[in-house]
């Protein structure tokens, strides 16, 4: 090579730079854009750790698509999203998407969870029986609906007690339930199951009865998914390929916050926790909840505790409308 060419090298290297990043362009704009679910949960909520998890490890773009979470503040806020069309999915109580349906707005179900709150009392508290809870003040986080506060009042119906009637009840918000038990201004508290996580591993409250315990007394099985990720039956019709690609990437997030927990450290900040012992008392609530697979004899378990909650038996969201493979786990 002679000096005289020496000067065109930079000039041959830019080129060479310009005809690889054209090329890279023209390959990236013959890729696939992949399609955008859309979901509304909760930030401070436990689907947001796993959703968190999902996203953080790429399991959606692996599956086929690209998750975009919507936080908000309240559930209120999260049906509405996704009632409106704002978002293509949230998660929701079971009571809460028979309600929709009924109404003549049928979702879609691919279960979330199956973690109730147990019935809660102050440490040494003498409440060890439905009987006891005559005339005693309860708390219930949510409304009349509550998928617990149902439950418990058709298991306390079985043995001729009206706990609407002979106890004291008040509805209201999780954390303020919580302050207004921890003051000792409530004798019983039914909560979301993270808050009654938080409360037992303090050592601020014991279960004075388990909801397993109640669901035994109405024949039921235990670990149903009472939770789970709806969207709208007309939506779901037209993409069921990318909601069985969140079906898998969501199972997979499910396994591997199950198998490994070294992958609950980065979801630390977002439980808000001050304490190792909160801090496992929630994981270990997180994995006892994670559902089996649905298959039919479970559907069947779902539509009868729909009707043991009020729902008529003929107007119960039928079985196609409940993701069989959904949050399965080997």
């Amino acid at each position: 090579m002679s000096l005289r060419t020496l000067p065109t090298l930079p000039l041959l290297r830019l080129a060479l730079f310009v005809l690889l990043l054209g090329a890279a362009d023209s390959l990236r704009a013959e890729l696939p854009t992949l399609p955008t679910l859309r979901l509304s949960v909760l930030q401070f909520g436990t689907a947001h750790w796993e959703l968190d998890h999902l996203e953080r490890h790429g399991l959606d773009e692996a599956a086929g698509f690209d998750l975009d979470v919507r936080l908000v503040a309240n559930l209120p806020a999260s049906r509405i999203a996704v009632s409106s069309g704002d978002v293509h999915g949230a998660v929701v109580d079971l009571t809460w998407a028979q309600a929709r349906h009924a109404a003549g707005q049928s979702y879609r179900y691919l279960p979330y969870s199956s973690q109730m709150g147990d019935v809660l009392a102050p440490p040494g508290a003498a409440i060890r029986d439905l009987e006891d809870l005559r005339g005693k003040r309860i708390g219930v986080a949510g409304g009349p609906d509550s998928k617990s506060w149902v439950l418990m009042t058709r298991a306390a119906q079985a043995r001729g007690l009206a706990l609407e009637r002979e106890a004291e009840v008040q509805f209201g918000a999780p954390p303020l339930l919580s302050q207004a038990f921890k003051r000792g201004q409530l004798d019983v508290l039914v909560t979301f199951w993270h808050f009654a996580a938080e409360l037992t591993a303090a050592g601020e409250a014991e279960v004075a009865l388990p909801m397993a315990t109640l669901l035994a007394d109405l024949d039921m099985p235990v670990g149903l998914p009472i939770l789970g990720y709806v969207f709208p039956e007309t939506w779901a019709r037209d993409h069921e390929t990318l909601l069985a690609r969140f079906a898998t990437a969501v199972a997979q997030a499910k396994r591997e916050l199950r198998d490994e927990p070294d992958h609950w450290k980065a979801l630390r900040p977002l439980m808000r926790v001050g304490d190792d012992a909160h801090f496992e008392a929630l994981r270990q609530g997180y994995v006892q909840g994670i559902p089996e697979p649905l298959d039919e004899e479970r559907v069947r378990a779902l539509q009868r505790l729909l009707v043991l909650a009020g729902t008529a038996p003929e107007a119960v969201m039928p079985a196609g409308l409940f993701v069989m493979s959904g949050g399965e786990t080997p």
